[in-house]
């Protein structure tokens, strides 16, 4: 399967990589030699990466066939989804980068322009292969990023989205959601309390304290949207019933352990590639899991004589992306 690199800049389409060409004659190129049917998805970083800086660089990175090595963060998205494996025509893979550095202020301004980017480069796709189905997957800020595409796009341009420990906020969600695209789309929410910490200082930071995250789900409940959680207690379980072996609760806090906890890729891939058995309503469904309140990760757990019993295990995670 290919992989074509695409970088926004100033919410414009630039390539990657000068030597492959102009983005859209890339497109051509890797759509004309695809099946019909097969998927393009298109990968969203999110914070602290910058496609200009080379040792921030995502296509060095999470977005890379081959990442390298030094980081134990480097998870490939694209080989964990398949791509790079097989024959090159079985599906497209494109890896988009924007600038996601700077503080976290400057990064949730520059998303919503990223997202116009997205937005321009889904209608090139549908321009240039109309039958072709598009998906999408972010992370973190990256999801913001999506969910500002959403609203420039016509129904039926994205196909599926899967959202991982987004940063945004609920309010702005379900507005995307409400477009023509939004309502059309069909979105993965995956979040974990793992994640708490983050989601509460995103809310403090850009929205002082009043607004909520998509840590906890869409304010009301849509057909066309599941909310996961991962690190929830009967997670486990009621994957595993669903055929997804995927470990339970790791670390207290950690921001990236919705593309590095062991056997998500596989239920990504199945939501991305096996629409009919992973509709949202089949997942809601089969697995019937409220989420966990916020801090459940980290609060003193009560021990039989109703004492706390503190949690002193936290490990120190520096934010990255």
């Amino acid at each position: 399967m290919a992989l074509v690199q695409v970088n926004v800049q100033e919410a414009s389409l630039v390539p990657a990589d000068a030597a492959a060409g102009p983005v859209e004659a890339q497109l051509a190129r890797a759509l004309a030699a695809l099946r019909p049917g097969a998927p393009v998805v298109v990968m969203i970083h999110g914070f602290r990466f910058s496609p200009s800086t080379p040792r921030h660089s995502p296509h060095r990175h999470i977005l890379a066939l081959d990442p390298e090595p030094g980081c134990s963060k480097a998870v490939s998205w694209p080989r964990h989804l398949g791509f790079g494996r097989g024959e090159p025509a079985a599906g497209l893979a494109i890896a988009l980068g924007w600038e996601a550095r700077g503080t976290i202020w400057r990064a949730w301004q520059a998303a919503p322009r990223a997202g116009t980017g997205l937005a321009a480069l889904v209608a090139l796709i549908r321009r240039l292969d109309p039958s072709r189905p598009v998906d999408l997957v972010a992370h973190s800020l990256g999801a913001r990023v999506v969910l500002a595409a959403l609203p420039l796009l016509k129904a039926g341009d994205v196909g599926r989205a899967v959202l991982l420990a987004a940063a945004e906020l609920q309010g702005t969600a379900a507005a995307a959601m409400d477009s023509p695209a939004g309502r059309a789309a069909e979105v993965m929410n995956v979040t974990t309390r793992e994640n708490d910490l983050f989601d509460f200082g995103l809310e403090l930071l850009v929205a002082g304290g009043v607004r909520r995250g998509l840590g906890h789900g869409l304010p009301q409940p849509r057909a066309n949207w599941v909310d996961l959680q991962l690190d929830h207690e009967g997670a486990p379980e009621a994957l595993a019933g669903l055929g997804f072996r995927i470990t339970g609760p790791g670390a207290y806090i950690c921001h990236w352990s919705a593309y590095r906890r062991p056997g998500v890729f596989a239920l990504y891939r199945a939501f991305l590639f096996d629409r009919a058995a992973t509709t949202p309503a089949h997942l809601r469904a089969a697995l019937a899991l409220p989420l966990a309140p916020r801090w459940s990760r980290l609060l003193p757990r009560r021990s039989g004589l109703g004492l706390p019993v503190p949690r002193l295990r936290l490990p120190w995670l520096r934010p990255q992306a």
